[in-house]
């Protein structure tokens, strides 16, 4: 697929985030109004909710945008997705022929305050790269009991919290939790001293499910894709997950870019997961390649200091897909809500430098990172901006994601 040009100059540029083939979906207030719908092109947003007002997009007999997030119009299903799409492409096309109608709805987005784009229902965050479990694996338990017997055979996952999903540019306060280093005879309760990041995919689920769904019928539910971050604090991590798993070391803040790429804008870069040594039960067989070509990387940005880029890796390096792992958890007969989030588990790559963690990439803490400022970092320290971009690469243009990105603010005096 090629470049699909638009009547906004700046959507026409080969490294612009969101040409017409993108269109992805937000939440923003123009200036000092109040939040509403809208949808980014090229260097602007144009107002969904305004289009709607004025008759120029129609999706159901009552009004859907007239709400600060995309919730209601996921539940409408993917058809109405497609044809809002298809109906967005005809006004912002370089042919338009309603392009005066709608450029007075268009608002720069350098100018935008933005909001989460939907209503979180529930979050569920997998452990699903291979690279990252094994290296995880390999510093606690060593390199031959690196993953456990369950881990090449299911998507590993745990229920998050929902209501500490944010989105991109809220500052992310140091927690507090109860830590015990080896050398502790007892635990103390401080402020985290091994706060990190993960670098992952959130999937964003639009459609509800009642009972179990097919790996196919799980890919039609998903809306579209953001990159996220799921900040850990790994000292405190440590000493509460045995023996059931992450709690307040994973409650502090889960980050998320502004912007939900629909899945039809992702659908010329599907690519297959991994070879397996181990065949997958027949339920997660997947009818078709599952994940996507979407190289991402992470910079950190010390406070007054330039940004170094860190790591660079690439979504298809997941073990299990965001369909698979939406089929399995409905294997229960866990309803699915529109709005729900999965996060993928940390994207890692098989070399040092495409680790998408302070953890993996410091081992430890072990082997300090230097920045090109010329300090070095175990892990992230008062202050410093962890920011993910991500895009997937088309002939002559790219779909982006918008950056993800938070500020580690010192823990609060008790």
């Amino acid at each position: 697929m090629t470049l699909s040009r638009s009547w906004v100059e700046s959507a026409n540029s080969a490294s612009a985030d969101f040409p017409l083939n993108n269109l992805p979906c937000g939440v923003f207030a123009p200036g000092d109004d109040d939040p509403r719908c809208g949808v980014a092109i090229g260097d602007f947003i144009v107002d969904v909710r305004a289009l709607e007002e004025a008759g120029l997009i129609h999706v159901a007999d009552e009004p859907v945008f007239k709400v600060p997030f995309w919730n209601e119009f996921m539940e409408l299903g993917p058809d109405v997705w497609n044809l809002f799409r298809e109906r967005l492409t005809e006004l912002l096309h370089e042919d338009a022929a309603e392009r005066e109608l709608v450029e007075p709805h268009l608002y720069p987005a350098g100018e935008a305050e933005f909001f989460m784009p939907f209503i979180v229902s529930g979050y569920t965050d997998f452990y699903a790269g291979r690279h990252h479990a094994t290296n995880v694996g390999t510093m606690f338990r060593g390199a031959e009991n690196a993953l456990p017997p369950n881990w090449l055979h299911i998507p590993i996952g745990y229920n998050g919290r929902a209501s500490s999903v944010v989105v991109s540019g809220t500052e992310v306060r140091r927690p507090h939790g109860q830590l015990k280093g080896p050398n502790d005879a007892a635990p103390r309760f401080a402020p985290c001293e091994r706060f990190d990041f993960e670098l992952e995919m959130g999937a964003v689920v639009g459609m509800p499910s009642e009972g179990m769904v097919s790996v196919a019928q799980a890919d039609e539910m998903i809306f579209g894709y953001v990159l996220l971050n799921d900040w850990s604090a790994r000292d405190i991590q440590a000493w509460e997950y045995q023996p059931l798993g992450p709690f307040q070391a994973k409650a502090t803040a889960t980050t998320i870019s502004p912007w939900i790429v629909m899945r039809a804008a992702l659908e010329p870069f599907r690519t297959p997961t991994p070879p397996r040594e181990k065949e997958l039960l027949p339920y997660l067989a997947e009818p078709g390649p599952m994940l996507y070509d979407i190289g991402l990387e992470i910079e950190l940005e010390p406070e007054g200091r330039a940004a170094t880029v860190i790591s660079r890796t690439n979504y298809s390096e997941m073990y299990y897909s965001a369909a698979q792992q939406l089929c399995h958890h409905t294997t229960s007969g866990c309803p699915m809500d529109a709005g729900d989030l999965l996060g993928s588990g940390t994207i890692s790559g098989a070399v040092k430098e495409s680790r998408g963690s302070m953890l993996e990439l410091s081992w430890g803490g072990k082997e300090p990172l230097t920045l090109d400022s010329g300090e070095s970092r175990s892990f992230l320290q008062d202050g410093d901006t962890v920011r993910f971009r991500g895009h997937a690469q088309g002939d002559g243009y790219r779909i982006g994601f918008g950056p993800c990105e938070g500020k580690v603010l010192p823990a609060r005096a008790l």
